[in-house]
């Protein structure tokens, strides 16, 4: 594109051509392939439009969320997602998808949250892989919400539905929690699946659920 005069339009200086104008043109389109092919955008039999893309295997970092005093509640109570926590396995905000949302606390105060129960049976099967330093053992509460009421459950208390029609935050596989058991037949009578209790939800199953995750290696931590 041609820049404008710097002068005064009543200056006297050359004028620009239409020959001067395609040349301007021209002279644009290849400094800009010039820069494309310096930068790695525009080598043989490279895609131009559409930016590389992240791998599977890039570490989500998931800072914790540390214990205030000023909460009021005990250490190892439920606490309120907060809007910037991120799952530590898949880097959703669970506060997004706040009916799917579970939390864990450990010995020091510090808490993850997940997006969806099953991210937390994944983690639980494998802590030091998505929290390096981390051990289950110093686990001292795990809570999932439940889908009829809303309501923080002790993950270990309630009981879940596999292989039901309603998809999680993921889109993909879900493992909706309840608090009772007669909450959880409701829901597979309206939406299809099969009740389970905490501690049958293991390796293969959470690999079934979310093929394209990584599952831990294995059994959820208790």
């Amino acid at each position: 594109m041609l820049s404008q005069p710097s002068c005064p339009p009543t200056a006297r200086g050359p004028q620009p051509t239409r020959r001067m104008a395609v040349a301007a043109l021209l002279l644009g389109t290849a400094a800009t392939a010039a820069w494309q092919w310096q930068s790695g955008w525009g080598q043989l039999g490279a895609e131009t439009t559409t930016p590389p893309t992240v791998g599977d295997d890039v570490c989500v970092v998931a800072p914790p969320t540390p214990y205030d005093p000023a909460f009021g509640k005990p250490l190892a109570a439920a606490r309120d997602v907060p809007a910037d926590a991120r799952c530590p396995v898949c880097g959703m905000y669970p506060a997004r998808s706040r009916a799917w949302a579970g939390q864990v606390i450990f010995a020091d105060g510090d808490a993850f949250f997940f997006d969806s129960p099953l991210s937390l049976m994944m983690y639980l099967g494998n802590v030091g892989h998505y929290t390096r330093g981390r051990t289950a053992s110093a686990i001292v509460a795990r809570y999932v919400t439940d889908m009829d009421s809303g309501a923080w459950v002790d993950a270990q208390q309630a009981v879940y539905v596999a292989g039901s029609s309603a998809l999680g935050p993921m889109r993909a596989g879900n493992l909706p929690a309840f608090a009772d058991r007669g909450a959880a037949q409701r829901f597979v009578q309206a939406r299809g699946g099969r009740i389970l209790g905490f501690d049958a939800i293991d390796a293969p199953l959470l690999t079934s659920l979310a093929p394209q995750r990584r599952s831990g290696n294995g059994q959820h931590a208790h």
